[in-house]
C-alpha cells in the first residue's frame, strides 16, 4: 500500500505525532510519501532520511508580535480558504502522479478524495474562540464530513488530554479516539543530567520573543539548563553560561533522552508536548504562546487539574515558575501511547 501522510505546517507539532504513524506504518510494509513544507519538512526529512518527500505548500500565515491572534487570523480567512482549495487540486495530481492509495492528513482540510480512502487526524472538534464557537464547529465538522474517517489522538474517558477540545461538543459520525500520539516509548529511564530542559516550539515571531525572555532569565538562576531552541534549519550547540546550554534541533531519539534526563519541562502547551510529556509521565511548566486560545486553554486545564504550573509569557518569572511547580504533581496517568495502532490496523485492512 502507498500511503501519502501530510501534516498541517503550523509549528512542529502535527510533523512530530506524526511520527509514530509513519513508523507504524512502515513496519507494516506500506510506502510512504510524505507531503510536507517548511521546518515541518525539514523535521521529518531528518527523522526519514530514505521516504520519499513531496512538497505541499502551507497557508502561509502570519502571526502577530502584539495584536490579538484572533483577530490576526480572522483577517487571512480567504488566504486559508485559498490554501485550501491550493492543497486539494495539488491532492488530485499526486494521486494521479504518485498512484497512491489513501491519505493521511494531520490538520489538513484540503486533503479529501472521492477517489480512496482518506483520514483526517484532529485534536480540535471545537475551536476555542472568543465569539462563535459553535458556527466555527459547524464549519470545520462539515469539512471534517468529506474524509473517510476522523482521527481523535486522545481518550474518550474522564482521563483525557484535550477537554473541551475533542469532547464539549457532538463528535462528528465519522470520528473515534485512538489514543495518545506521541514519537516517544515509555519505560525507559535516564539518569539525572538537568533540573530544566527548555523546549521552544511554535510559528514565529513569538517562539524568537520567548527564546530571548528565556536567555535572559536562565542566567540568574543556579540550575543546570538546556535549551532546545526547535530550529530545524540549524545545527548548532553553544554554552551561554557555565551552567546552560543552548541546542537548536534534536531529533526524536535525543530529545526523549534529553526530556528523560531532566527533572521538569518547560514549554509550550501545544498538544502534541501535551502528548508527549503525558506518556513519559513528566512534570511540567507551560507558557502558552500569547493569543492562541487553544494552548491558553489547555494551560488553564492543566493547572486547574493540578498537573502542571502555567504562566502568561507576559509574567513570566523563571525563578517563581520553578518555586510554584513543585505544587503540581505532573502527569502521572500511564498513557501508553500505543493504541493508535489498532486504527491503522483497521484502516490497512480495509484497502485489501
Amino acid at each position: 500500500m502507498k500511503i501519502l501522510i501530510a501534516p498541517l505546517d503550523w509549528g512542529l507539532g502535527h510533523a512530530t505525532r506524526c511520527i509514530p504513524i509513519i513508523k507504524y506504518l512502515l513496519e507494516k510494509k506500506c510506502k510512504v510519501i510524505i507531503g510536507a513544507d517548511g521546518r515541518p519538512l525539514q523535521l521529518l526529512q531528518k527523522e526519514f532520511p530514505s521516504l520519499e518527500f513531496v512538497k505541499m505548500p502551507g497557508y502561509n500565515i502570519f502571526y502577530p508580535k502584539n495584536c490579538s491572534m484572533t483577530l490576526k487570523i480572522a483577517t487571512q480567512i480567504p488566504k486559508i480558504l485559498s490554501g485550501i482549495k491550493r492543497e486539494h487540486e495539488l491532492l488530485k495530481r499526486i494521486i494521479k502522479e504518485k498512484k497512491i492509495d489513501a491519505v493521511i492528513s494531520d490538520s489538513r482540510f484540503g486533503l479529501w478524495s472521492k477517489e480512496l480512502p482518506c483520514v483526517f487526524i484532529t485534536h480540535q472538534l471545537m475551536v476555542k474562540s472568543p465569539i462563535g464557537e459553535k458556527i466555527i464547529h459547524r464549519l470545520n465538522k462539515n469539512y471534517i464530513s468529506k474524509y473517510s474517517e476522523c482521527w481523535i489522538p486522545d481518550y474518550a474517558g474522564e482521563n483525557n488530554l484535550s477537554g473541551d477540545l475533542s469532547h464539549k461538543f457532538p463528535l462528528p459520525e465519522n470520528a473515534k479516539f485512538i489514543g495518545a500520539l506521541s514519537r516517544f516509548i515509555n519505560g525507559f529511564i535516564e539518569p539525572k543530567k538537568y533540573d530544566l530542559l527548555v523546549i521552544l516550539s511554535g510559528p514565529e515571531p513569538q517562539r524568537t520573543v520567548f527564546e530571548k525572555e528565556i536567555v535572559r532569565q536562565v542566567k540568574e538562576v543556579e540550575k543546570k539548563i538546556l535549551i532546545v531552541q526547535g530550529i530545524t534549519e540549524k545545527n548548532e550547540k553553544r554554552k551561554i553560561s557555565e551552567n546552560v546550554e543552548k541546542i537548536s534541533h534534536l531529533i526524536s531519539e535525543e530529545l526523549q533522552k534529553q526530556i528523560l534526563s531532566s527533572e521538569i519541562v518547560l514549554s509550550r502547551p501545544g498538544y502534541s508536548t501535551v502528548m508527549d510529556l503525558a506518556v513519559l509521565g513528566k512534570k511540567a511548566i507551560f507558557v502558552p504562546t500569547p493569543g492562541q486560545t487553544e494552548q491558553e486553554y489547555l494551560a488553564k486545564y492543566f493547572s486547574e487539574k493540578k498537573i502542571a504550573y502555567s504562566v502568561s509569557q507576559k509574567k513570566f518569572d523563571l525563578k517563581i515558575a520553578l518555586e510554584e511547580s513543585g505544587k503540581y504533581n505532573g502527569f502521572t496517568e500511564k498513557y501508553s501511547g500505543e493504541e493508535f495502532k489498532k486504527a491503522v490496523d483497521d484502516f490497512i485492512l480495509s484497502l485489501k
